[in-house]
């Protein structure tokens, strides 16, 4: 088992501009990371499975709703160290980092945000612990890019409502023990409701065969006349602006992970270099080397620079969904350009799983499709910046 050397670059001295509660939060983070992920992370990856052995230590980084206030079990912090934590996760793997997302941002988040005091005293407490643990139900079969097509749809049936539909690429649903799911009614308007395991026609079957995100668990929702109790519907907000309002709480902490994912790339590959000898000199010392690591220690920069300017807008209630688009599609590309640029340092050996660099590209290009594709947030900048939409 290799030892996890891994060192934060910090080249425009960053650390000066947090707090020493960021600082606290992040360094946990990275030693569960160090002592936790790294070790097991290659096994669980190889063989397509999620350690859930690793769920009571997310919970106990903060992993689990950080900005989330205490009295619903949440750490209360603020919305830098949510990203602090998801970098440093995504440090150790994208699929660990997806499990702490989609429970913090499209399970917890809505039903602080859109839940009534019982929902949020029911499950909260128990899904900061990482007791419970819950996935969100947005995507379908037939509908990815575009939601408000979704084919899901509710009846209401006097004292429950009737579930009917199914979703697709559902990050956590073989093991969740509630999800988060969103459907229409009969006028057509979307709502949230819960839905929990155990429910009759409720079924989460596994997504089998991934190349990416293979130490996460990825599955469907079925849902097949589902008596859902009327209290389990989110009755503070409806429409597609709700799950919307999730999704720009996921793609903060996306664009924070992925800077992670492209620390660790840079990092082997500037220890590579350094260390492998070629033509009598180390690799380090040649100039197309050079050039490929200073490009990413640049974008990195450029990267961690954008990322904390949100945090701050995001602290601040001013962060709009077309700046977090911009930093979730920006921060995204350049972690997938340095995973290939960094394992082209590496050689032959890039491709092992000795080292961390190819399994942090095949989860890329994950990260670069979810929750909105990459195309997807250029046009919303695009009708941002113009005022006309492309999607339609």
């Amino acid at each position: 088992m290799k030892p996890d050397l891994f060192e934060a670059p910090d080249y425009y001295n960053l650390d000066d501009l947090l707090s020493e509660e960021h600082i606290l939060v992040r360094d946990a983070a990275r030693q569960w990371v160090k002592r936790d992920v790294s070790p097991i992370i290659e096994e669980y990856a190889q063989k397509a499975e999620f350690p859930n052995q690793i769920i009571k230590g997310l919970a106990e980084v903060g992993a689990f709703g950080p900005y989330i206030p205490m009295e619903y079990g949440g750490a209360g912090l603020d919305q830098i160290s949510y990203g602090l934590i998801m970098q440093e996760i995504e440090r150790g793997d994208s699929g660990v980092r997806s499990t702490a997302s989609v429970q913090s941002s499209l399970v917890m988040y809505p039903i602080y945000t859109y839940g009534n005091e019982e929902q949020r005293k029911k499950y909260l407490p128990k899904l900061a612990t990482g007791e419970m643990m819950g996935c969100f139900g947005l995507t379908e079969p037939n509908h990815g890019s575009n939601p408000s097509g979704m084919e899901t749809k509710f009846k209401d049936m006097g004292d429950h409502y009737l579930l009917n539909g199914a979703k697709l690429w559902i990050s956590n649903s073989p093991f969740a023990d509630i999800a988060v799911v969103w459907a229409k009614n009969e006028e057509g308007r979307i709502h949230g409701l819960i839905v929990e395991r155990g429910m009759e026609g409720f079924t989460t079957p596994t997504t089998h065969n991934k190349w990416s995100l293979r130490a996460s668990a990825t599955g469907e929702l079925i849902f097949d006349n589902v008596k859902v109790p009327k209290e389990n519907l989110l009755p503070n907000k409806s429409g597609l602006g709700a799950p919307l309002g999730c999704l720009d709480s996921a793609r903060f902490g996306i664009a924070w992970g992925a800077i992670g994912a492209a620390m660790d790339c840079y990092d082997t590959a500037l220890r590579y270099a350094k260390e492998r000898i070629q033509f009598g000199k180390p690799i380090a010392a040649t100039q197309l080397q050079q050039k490929k690591l200073a490009e990413m220690i640049t974008e990195i920069t450029k990267a961690q620079l954008l990322a904390f300017r949100l945090g701050q807008l995001k602290n601040e209630g001013k962060a709009t969904s077309a700046q977090i688009s911009m930093a979730k599609r920006n921060n995204v590309d350049m972690a997938i350009k340095i995973a290939r640029e960094a394992r082209q340092v590496l050689g032959g050996m890039g491709i092992t799983g000795e080292y961390s660099i190819m399994r942090h590209m095949m989860n890329l290009e994950s990260v670069i499709t979810y929750e909105g594709t990459h195309d997807i947030h250029l046009l919303i900048t695009g009708a941002d910046i113009t005022g006309l939409s492309a999607f339609k």
